[in-house]
Order: structure tokens, then sequence, then C-alpha cells
């Protein structure tokens, strides 16, 4: 389950479908059926996928190019929590931003499931971390990840904590998925030249003013979503090669915290909206 299955149920996701909708972008599962022309796959595969909403269900329909096999070494389990996630983290690392050895990167929201990913994918591309949370507790995984410092966003500033460890230089990179005053305020925190990713509004959307503030430093402002890989065949190929062999190298780890029966997904939803978990909730459909 991720933060967009909750926008999707609001009605506020920032790309609307029409009701009714099922919920679910990514699934993992055994091929049931192929549509013609379809080679890279046979009935009985292991598979994970990204249907475009409808993984709420036993039965899903996904386009072929948007299902790869899992190999034996990856369980059904892994293979429904990283493809949102796990490819969101690496386009925004790898595709969007170019990521180089040395370069200092802030993550907000360090202890959800994207913000985890991304420290991983960061510290193995042997650049430095700087995480923000909102929650006490939450700092133990992306320490554990390697992130170098943690700033809980309640007890400290984060611009001001980022200034003494780049020597007011400021990082090179933000990944943001709150939103509102911590978007804003992340500008002061990115150096001349440098780049901030919004991926989400959990504090409220963004202030009508990232033009003026992307003027201060020549810096640049992308909002992504991984909804506009999804079309691309090679863009998902590329990534989706690069996460299954992390997994297989044992570098990449899903934090996955609970795996949750159907009839509890309304507690899951509450879960992840009171942002609650560290990590990857999945929810079991059995048919």
């Amino acid at each position: 389950c991720n933060w967009a299955d909750t926008q999707v149920r609001s009605g506020i996701y920032p790309h609307p479908y029409n009701f009714p909708v099922i919920p679910g972008l990514e699934v993992s599962g055994t091929v049931l059926g192929l549509g013609a022309g379809v080679d890279h796959l046979v009935v009985g595969d292991r598979v994970t996928a990204l249907p475009n909403m409808g993984g709420y269900a036993e039965k899903c329909v996904a386009d072929a190019s948007l299902v790869a096999k899992l190999p034996d070494t990856i369980g059904l389990d892994v293979g429904a929590a990283f493809p949102v996630q796990a490819l969101t983290a690496f386009h925004m690392l790898h595709t969007i931003y170019n990521l180089k050895k040395s370069d200092v990167v802030l993550v907000h929201a360090a202890g959800g499931g994207v913000g985890l990913l991304v420290i991983q994918m960061a510290v193995k591309a042997e650049a430095r971390v700087i995480g923000t949370v909102g929650t006490e507790g939450k700092e133990k995984k992306p320490l554990q990840y390697g992130a170098e410092r943690i700033v809980n966003l309640n007890q400290e500033d984060f611009v001001a904590v980022v200034n003494r460890m780049t020597y007011d230089r400021g990082v090179d990179l933000v990944i943001d998925s709150l939103g509102g005053e911590t978007l804003d305020r992340s500008f002061d925190a990115v150096k001349i030249l440098g780049h901030v990713i919004n991926i989400g509004e959990a504090q409220g959307k963004p202030l009508d003013n990232i033009r003026d503030r992307v003027l201060l430093t020549s810096s640049s402002f992308t909002r992504f979503s991984i909804s506009h890989v999804m079309p691309n065949p090679l863009l998902w190929q590329r990534g989706t090669d690069f996460v299954l062999e992390a997994l297989a190298d044992n570098w990449l780890d899903i934090p996955i915290v609970q795996k949750v029966p159907f009839d509890d997904v309304c507690d899951m939803h509450r879960q992840i909206e009171d942002r609650q978990v560290a990590g990857k909730l999945l929810l079991a459909v059995h048919g």
C-alpha cells in the first residue's frame, strides 16, 4: 500500500481517477493469462507488476511492458513491495538527477518507505545523506541504513543543521514528499545550482512561490511522479533491472513492516495517514 492509495480513496490524488475506482498501484502474483504478442512471460510465472490501479483485487490486468518475472530468490512479498517506492527512489536519483559520489542529499520523511530506499541507494553511490523525520523513533532505520544525521522537524531547524554540516554551502539534492512549508524552506537548504525534487504533499500543497525560490540560487525543481515513467518501457525496465539486481546482491532492503489481511484495509490506510509506519505495509488479497 502506498500514500497514493489513500489519496485516490480520498479523491485528492494529483492525477485523478474517475469513481468508482479500485486502488492498488503495485502487485505481485502468478500469471493467469497473456495477451497476443506477449513473449517474455508464460502462464504460471511469478511476477511483479504496475497495473493502472486495480491492485486491491484477487485478479487484475496490467500492461505486459510493466510486468517483470521475479527471480526464484525474490519472494512475492518483496515483489509486491518494491515497484512504486523503489522505482521512485531510483529514478529520482539516477534519471531526474545524476547522483555522484560525495553529493550531499537531504531526504525528508527519511523514515518512510521511499525515504529509506533513497538513503540506501544514495549511500551505495557513496553520497552523504541528511534526513528528517516528524515522529520520534523513526530516526533509527535511516541511521541504520547509513544516513549521517537525522533531524526531528519538531525539535530542530533542518536548515540550520544542513548549513552547519555543509559549511553554509547547502546540499546538492533535496528529496521532499511533504510539500507545504517544509518544501518552501528546503530552498534555503539547497546549494547554488542544486536541485529539489518533490513527490508528495503530506503537509499540504506547495506554496505559490517556487519560481521566486529557484531564482535565488538558480536551483532547479521537479515535481516527479512514477506514473510518468510507466509509459516509457525502457525507463521502467532500467529501474526494475537495477532494483532486482540490488535485491539479488543483498545490499538493498525493502523494509516490510506488516502484511495486512484484506478485511483490515481501512486500518492499514489509517496507519499510513497517521504516519505510524516506518517502511512498507502489504495488503494480502487471497483468491
